[in-house]
């Protein structure tokens, strides 16, 4: 039997459970049709799922058509959890993509195909709602063509001759193959639908049950089985917390993995759980391509790799609001253990503690997950907390190439890191590299420079706030075989980083960066007028679309700053009839630097955890030396203008 691991995406109200339901039902895995709105959707088990009516969690369930044992992972819609279906789309062989023939490709919809792109899933698409009031899926169609790739075409059965010209356009092999033989194997599609170069569409009415056996046939027909690593491995998407136990939830790659098995250093699987809807069995091992749940890990985290599995790297969403939490006359630090476990379900809250201030920070989204968070903590821990109006994440980066220098030699140490900082690409984050030769410095005290690189978030001098899009090399630096220890070199790179910011800073050349949207607003052609003016004093810019029943679409950018509690004043203005969608565009330039640095009051040097001062040592004794004296005290050769 073929197996694959598949996931249901979507923007919120597309339809993305109902499709799941319909699947289910149609298969035989459920003997009732589940509905959102009833509260009794398989895949939506939690009951503050149930009456929000939203899916909040990824969900498992299995179901088997013809030859093809689907499990299938439901996941959130909405797009405040977008970190959460990332973290699914880690596992899966291949996705649905869940379109809504009224709404059309909206930014949600675009970003969930950035990343169904950015992790290279197999795509297939579900055009629906086609029986609603002015829905066109051919418009739909040539928009997602358009748009997300040409090779997205109707499969019928059988496929036209018109469908197989488009898929054989789309591969230059497969071309020959089509213009030699005037028709294409089976397996030749499935290699380019694997490929991501043909994105197979069906369209329909999942409420109804329409073109779902369609989809269910294309699925059995053009998928192929997951091939594993002869070798054990898993990639866990998800931790969860169940009367008491913690759950890793994994998908196993390679191998089999068994239970009592040492996954983690020191750490064995105690139970494995075979999950369907809610319910689960336990099972004593579970073989490469499926996914299960398991207890006694107690340091695992989401994008985690095990065995042959390498950790992935940075999400693509990241929170960018800051809340602090008012507890309202609980303990503080009954509060904070509640949100240390829900961090360690979704590491992205980033959860901080003050103990001088006795303040606890999250960061999230907006405002559907900080409504979902406060619920949580009333349900699960009988917590009646709130928040304040959230703070904007920043970040820092950086417009001109410096070496930065680190020393750190008080009495019997001794280390000394040259470093090249420059610009990085927009949401490229942090790039390390090592142009070092071993006869400059020995490899293991290169090893340990780009160690300590790695082991700390990196702060600006602007404000403080996290650096990013920027390419720091190791190009030299000082050992003493008699005195450096590995300390040494953490502290020496650690004061580089911060001394090239500083020597960047007095330049000019630290920018300060700030999240914006893109964002889609719908409102009544009379208000246009005044959408456009708030647009523009919201610093953002924007794109007059097609007029729809009345209605005028605007599209465009604009700082999170700005336009975060902008949906309630559209609807006050429109009474109602305007909407407003934004998602995160990722950072930009900060559109009110000065004034945004001057409310902050940060002194870079007085940063004690974060100083761009170094220590020498004379006399038996060391001495600080200020960041902007080390170019003329260093011991390894510095270069004022480096390439």
């Amino acid at each position: 039997m073929k197996k694959i691991v598949m996931g249901i995406v979507a923007h919120v109200d597309a339809g993305k459970t109902t499709l799941s339901e319909a699947l289910l039902y149609r298969t035989g895995a459920r003997r009732k049709l589940g509905r959102v709105d009833n509260g009794d959707a398989f895949l939506d088990p939690d009951q503050l799922e149930k009456r929000r009516g939203i899916t909040i969690f990824a969900h498992e369930a299995q179901l088997h058509y013809d030859d093809l044992r689907i499990t299938l992972l439901d996941t959130p819609g909405h797009i405040d959890f977008v970190a959460q279906t990332e973290q699914v789309l880690q596992v899966l062989d291949y996705a649905a993509l869940v379109v809504d023939a009224t709404n059309g490709l909206t930014g949600s919809t675009l970003t969930l195909w950035r990343l169904l792109a950015r992790y290279h899933v197999p795509t297939f698409i579900f055009i629906n709602k086609t029986d609603s009031v002015g829905a066109d899926p051919q418009a739909i169609l040539t928009a997602v063509q358009k748009t997300c790739s040409p090779g997205c075409v109707m499969f019928d059965d059988p496929l036209s001759e018109e469908a197989v010209e488009t898929i054989a356009s789309q591969d230059e092999d497969a071309l020959t193959e089509y213009l030699e033989d005037d028709r294409l194997t089976p397996a030749t599609i499935q290699r380019l639908i694997r490929e991501r170069k043909v994105f197979p569409c069906y369209a329909g009415a999942a409420l109804k049950l329409t073109g779902v056996d369609e989809l269910l046939a294309g699925l059995a027909k053009w998928t192929t089985p997951f091939t594993p690593h002869q070798e054990f491995g898993a990639r866990v998407f998800k931790v969860a917390h169940d009367k008491g136990d913690r759950l890793t939830w994994l998908r196993v790659t390679g191998g089999r993995l068994q239970a009592k098995a040492e996954v983690l250093d020191g750490q064995k699987v105690n139970q494995i759980r075979d999950y369907n809807g809610d319910k689960f069995n336990v099972v004593q091992s579970v073989p490469a391509g499926d996914v299960c749940a398991v207890t006694g890990l107690n340091a695992t985290f989401p994008g985690q790799g095990l065995g042959v599995e390498s950790d992935q790297g940075q999400a693509a969403f990241q929170p960018v609001l800051s809340y602090a939490v008012d507890p309202r006359g609980n303990d503080i630090h009954a509060c904070l253990t509640a949100l240390r476990q829900l961090e360690d379900e979704d590491p992205q809250l980033a959860v901080t503690w003050s103990p001088h201030l006795q303040e606890i920070h999250v960061h999230l989204m907006g405002e559907v997950q900080l409504e979902i968070l406060q619920q949580l903590l009333a349900d699960r821990f009988q917590l009646n907390i709130a928040f304040d109006q959230g703070q904007i994440l920043y970040q820092e980066t950086i417009t001109g190439a410096v070496e930065g220098v680190g020393h750190f030699e008080p009495l019997r140490h001794y280390a000394e890191v040259h470093l090249l900082l420059e610009p990085g690409q927009a949401g490229s984050g942090l790039r390390f590299t090592n142009k070092c030769r071993t006869d400059v410095l020995d490899h293991n005290w290169q090893q340990q420079i780009m160690t300590s690189l790695g082991a700390k978030e990196h702060r600006g001098v602007l404000v403080g706030a996290p650096l990013t899009d920027t390419r720091i090399t190791l190009i030299g630096g000082r050992g003493s075989i008699k005195h450096s220890v590995g300390g040494d070199f953490r502290e020496a790179t650690w004061r580089a980083v911060r001394q090239g910011l500083m020597e960047l800073c007095a330049q000019g050349k630290c920018q300060l960066l700030e999240p914006w949207y893109h964002f889609r607003l719908t409102i009544p052609e009379e208000e246009v007028g005044r959408a456009i003016n708030d647009i523009q004093q919201m610093n953002g810019t924007f794109h007059l679309g097609t007029e729809t029943g009345g209605a005028t679409i605007i599209t465009g950018t604009a700082p999170v700053a700005t336009m975060q509690d902008y949906a309630q004043t559209v609807r006050n203005y429109s009474h109602g009839q305007g909407q407003l969608e934004c998602v995160v565009a990722g950072y930009q330039p900060c559109h009110n630097a000065e004034e945004v640095i001057a409310t902050h009051h940060y002194d870079p040097v007085a940063d004690l955890d974060n100083t761009p001062d170094s220590v020498f040592c004379a006399h038996g004794a060391g001495y600080p030396v200020r960041w902007d004296r080390l170019p003329e005290m260093a011991h390894f050769p510095y270069q004022k203008n480096p390439k």
